[in-house]
């Protein structure tokens, strides 16, 4: 590709953003429209437990992309197809873990509405930034990539 303004996915709203966004919504309209979701105590224990397996998964996407020296960031160009670690469950590992760390948020946060939120969140990741990482890595890889997709799903 010619430089490193082309060679990227192209994705403008850094994801994590985009996830932050539906919480922040939903927590927003919870003040407004308060529903309870479970007594504190469990929703505490299972936002804990949901929390730290959405950590997982990012520290292990994290470490598996630092070990192939790629980058984590859709704005930056692709060095390596990473095929190993969590990517051999799913191609977006990184997704899957903001997707269960946002759960344990709205958890936490006895926030239901963050919970429907998380739909039109998910689809945002899927049809605006994956639609575009996928349409990217194709470019870049090739049947490299288009076989990687036969093998593993894109969510899980």
């Amino acid at each position: 590709m010619a430089g490193t303004q082309t060679d990227s996915a192209g994705v403008l709203i850094p994801p994590p953003l985009i996830y932050l966004a539906g919480l922040i919504v939903g927590y927003v309209v919870g003040i407004a429209f308060p529903v309870t979701m479970l007594p504190f105590v469990p929703s505490l224990i299972l936002g804990v437990i949901v929390l730290l397996a959405g950590l997982t998964i990012a520290l292990l996407a994290i470490t598996t992309f630092r070990r192939h020296r790629t980058t984590t960031l859709p704005i930056r160009p692709a060095t390596e197809l990473v095929q190993d670690g969590p990517f051999r469950f799913t191609r977006n590992p990184m997704y899957v873990s903001f997707g269960i760390l946002y759960i344990g948020i709205a958890l936490l946060l006895d926030s239901l509405w963050g919970l429907f939120l998380l739909i039109p969140v998910i689809l945002v990741i899927n049809f605006y930034v994956i639609a575009k990482e996928e349409s990217y890595l194709t470019r870049k890889f090739g049947d490299e990539y288009r076989n990687y997709m036969t093998k593993v799903r894109r969510w899980i």
